[in-house]
């Protein structure tokens, strides 16, 4: 396929998996909200937890958000940790144990008990060089430190598989998701984090993007890694230099929903 043809066929797909399309796509569950720090809270658990069928997915974060009723800022700041235990002593999903998305929300809770947000310490990170690659390391391993301290001074595989490092060579798929999610603004993404410019951000690959970019020819790599992510990125700037990331969506569900890319 010609770069022209590919061109046409990627804007069209952008434009027809709009609003309408977003289910079952994890990304519905922020899509409840109004209040950015609801949004940011919900989208950051949503992303976390993206790995597994869709269904698997959707099953975990409608128990998790059925426990926070209608704000998860407030449920973060208004809960105890016997509260935040209690309410998530039952649930699991895949590598995930319930000590560790307990964990994971007395975590957040810390955070926004402080007045801080997710949003105030990645920006941190990056501003310190403008990296997305650099920044995600460093927001990983501050994310890492305190689930330790909050953990007993233990690191388990389920809060260490949470937050990957792609200095690891990990592709690091759900902050990449996240970040998407926060940074471009369009029907589907919500644009709150315009600090970073959408062509800083990298592709979220998973085994559905990494199926149509070889397919596509936008990756030469042959297993999934940051380098890979890197490339398809590279390769979808090509069609849009200042937002290629754009294309994830439509991409994604392309193979979850085994479309043709026609």
């Amino acid at each position: 396929m010609n770069k022209s043809k590919l061109k046409k066929l990627l804007e069209h797909h952008y434009k027809e998996f709009d609003r309408s399309k977003i289910e079952p796509d994890p990304l519905q569950f922020p899509h409840r909200y109004t209040n950015e720090k609801d949004i940011e809270i919900s989208a950051f658990i949503a992303s976390i937890f993206a790995y597994g069928t869709v269904k698997q997915i959707n099953k975990t974060l409608n128990l998790i958000f059925s426990q926070m009723e209608n704000s998860p800022l407030e449920y973060l700041t208004s809960k105890k940790i016997s509260d935040i235990q209690n309410s998530f002593n039952s649930i699991k999903h895949r590598f995930y144990k319930s000590e560790d998305i307990i964990c994971l929300f007395k975590f957040l809770r810390d955070i926004y008990l402080r007045n801080e947000s997710i949003k105030s310490i990645f920006l941190n990170a990056y501003k310190q060089d403008e990296n997305i690659r650099d920044a995600i390391n460093s927001f990983s391993k501050y994310s890492i430190m305190n689930l330790i301290r909050l953990n007993n001074n233990r690191l388990t595989h389920g809060l260490k598989f949470m937050f990957p490092l792609p200095e690891k060579g990990s592709a690091c798929k759900r902050m990449n998701l996240f970040l998407r999610w926060m940074v471009r603004k369009d029907e589907l993404d919500f644009g709150l984090w315009s600090e970073i410019p959408t062509s800083h951000l990298v592709i979220p690959v998973d085994t559905h993007i990494f199926q149509i970019a070889q397919k596509l020819n936008l990756t030469t790599q042959t297993s999934v890694s940051w380098k890979m992510a890197s490339e398809i990125t590279e390769n979808l700037k090509g069609f849009d230099k200042n937002d290629p990331v754009k294309y994830d969506f439509a991409l994604c569900h392309i193979g979850i929903r085994k479309l043709s890319f026609e």
